[in-house]
C-alpha cells in the first residue's frame, strides 16, 4: 500500500455507470461534471491494479475515487504550484 502525491495534476469526473462500475459513485457523491479537480495524492492498493485518487469535493470532502471515473485535464511539469488553484466562482481550474 503507497500513497503518492501528484501535483499539477487534474482531472474531470468521467463517472462509469452499471452495476460492475466502481463504488463510491462521484456523481453521488458531491462532484460535478465539467469541473477540474486537482489530484491532491494517489492511493494503490497492493492488492489491486486499480488506483485511487485523492480528490476533494464540492462540499470540501476528502474521497478516494477509483482512477476508472475520471479522465486527465491537464498535467504540467512540476515547477510552480499554484498559489490558488480555486477561483471566485468556487471551480478548481489549472492556472495558466
Amino acid at each position: 500500500m503507497s500513497i503518492s502525491i501528484k501535483p499539477n495534476l487534474f482531472v474531470r469526473i468521467e463517472q462509469l455507470e452499471g452495476e460492475n462500475a466502481p463504488r463510491p459513485l462521484p456523481l453521488s457523491s458531491g462532484f460535478s461534471v465539467g469541473r477540474a479537480y486537482e489530484v491532491l495524492g494517489i492511493h494503490a492498493p497492493s492488492e489491486s491494479s486499480e488506483a485511487f485518487l485523492i480528490l476533494k469535493n464540492d462540499r470540501d470532502e476528502i474521497w478516494f475515487v477509483s482512477n476508472r471515473h475520471v479522465r486527465i485535464v491537464e498535467h504540467r511539469p512540476v515547477r510552480h504550484v499554484p498559489q490558488n488553484s480555486v477561483h471566485r466562482d468556487g471551480v478548481a481550474r489549472p492556472s495558466r
